[in-house]
């Protein structure tokens, strides 16, 4: 039941150890079971510098958001530090770009989710992926509902299998990877530098869930130690693990089974690839593995979205139903329903084919204003040089639009959409 006299503050649970694990599992999911199939077949072997690129400028960006985070403790992220540092309509901005991309995102993990099961049991018939994957929504918006306690055990196990998979994919792809020897990481270069940096503006989506750490400001114990302590080790587990998954794949079965796969819509492109293991069952446990990090993207973005959201109706951005929260003061429940709602019209659409390239740009574009957001920091409050936002806020801008040009142009049409309703919800508040 929801008070509309209870404090809308909510009561702080996690220690770095849980809001390290919340973040590993927002970044390690659909970005590498998907992304470096895509990222493979657009930059060929040069997809393993897209995904050291991606990891630099996300720990650039992850840096950032710990000091943000650190002095600015309050559920929203980068939606509310915007309106902190910066003005309305850049902290609107973010906030916009954060719910759009983030929606679509979950929408996709949970069609992932569906038909990575839908495979491994056998399953030819189509028309249950959409029930399948709108039953996964129902029942982690559930979980959610339940209160971040339990929320965060879930989250424990789906990380833990995620990455035993990830770790069995290494191990057994080793041996093959050697024998190719040179043959399947040459060329390097399969085009013009042009190719790299796209492959790295989508390689940077896969690393973006430490923002979902960020978002939980308001959660976490003492956040000024907590959030850039959990950021930091998070982005150091998933960059370790995201290069060491790329140099294997790349090095077992070539760019071409990888961007292939990716291209005609097969399971993964990992458990393509599992399957020239010459290993019985390897490609089953790749899909347990990509099974539950699609559950795990699922679980944190309706976390990380209800709270933006949250945020976003405290000020008015939004209706002000979705300030309210239960009277335990630990979930926003009209926040997380009207989340799971968007996310279930998006998998009845079923249409995600641009999805990643849209997260791309408008997550480049929610962490520019991060960045920006940062290098106004006052002295006092900074935990790292001020340079550092400056090289964030220039690497966000330049990636973002390396996209595909009709990408950029919606998501740019869509920026002053939102802006135009902003202007309209902010005269109203007014009044």
């Amino acid at each position: 039941m929801v008070s509309r006299t209870t404090s809308s503050q909510l009561r702080r649970e996690l220690g770095v150890v849980g809001a390290t694990v919340m973040g590993l599992g927002s970044i390690i999911g659909t970005g590498v079971f998907v992304s470096i199939g895509i990222a493979a077949g657009i930059a060929g072997p040069a997809v393993i510098l897209a995904a050291i690129i991606g990891a630099l400028v996300a720990i650039c960006n992850g840096l950032n958001s710990a000091q943000l985070a650190a002095n600015h403790p309050v559920s929203g992220g980068t939606y509310e530090y915007g309106y902190k540092y910066l003005n309305s309509w850049l902290g609107f901005t973010a906030g916009w770009m954060f719910l759009l991309a983030k929606t679509a995102s979950a929408a996709t993990a949970a069609l992932g989710f569906a038909g990575y099961l839908l495979n491994t049991l056998g399953v030819a018939e189509r028309n249950l992926l959409v029930p399948l994957a709108l039953g996964s929504v129902v029942i982690l918006t559930a979980v959610v509902l339940s209160g971040i306690r339990r929320s965060n055990v879930t989250n424990i196990v789906i990380v833990s299998l995620t990455l035993l998979s990830l770790g069995f994919f290494v191990i057994a792809g080793t041996p093959k990877a050697i024998a190719s020897s040179a043959e399947n990481f040459t060329p390097f270069f399969r085009d013009s530098p042009a190719t790299v940096l796209q492959a790295a503006a989508l390689m940077f989506v896969a690393y973006t869930g430490y923002g979902r750490i960020a978002t939980l400001g308001e959660e976490a114990k003492e956040p000024r130690k907590t959030i850039p302590k959990a950021i930091i080790a998070a982005m150091i587990v998933t960059m370790v693990v995201y290069v060491s998954v790329a140099v294997v794949a790349v090095g077992a079965v070539g760019v071409n089974v990888l961007g292939n796969s990716a291209a005609v819509g097969q399971a993964a492109p990992l458990e393509v690839a599992s399957r020239n293991f010459g290993i019985p069952g390897a490609s089953q446990i790749l899909a347990v593995g990509a099974i539950t990090a699609m559950l795990g993207v699922l679980l944190n973005l309706i976390l990380g979205l209800s709270r933006v959201l949250l945020a976003m109706g405290r000020r008015g951005d939004m209706p002000k139903i979705f300030a309210h929260l239960n009277q335990s003061g630990t979930t926003p429940v009209p926040a997380t329903i009207g989340i799971g709602v968007a996310i279930a019209l998006l998998v009845l659409v079923g249409n995600v084919k641009t999805t990643w390239s849209f997260s791309a740009f408008t997550v480049l574009i929610y962490y520019a204003v991060t960045n920006l957001a940062a290098f106004y920091l006052p002295k006092s409050q900074r935990l790292y040089p001020k340079w550092l936002a400056g090289l964030g806020l220039a690497a966000c801008l330049f990636l973002a639009f390396w996209v595909e040009p009709f990408i950029w142009q919606v998501g740019v049409a869509l920026i002053v959409a939102g802006l135009i309703w902003h202007a309209v919800a902010q005269k109203v508040v007014r009044n």
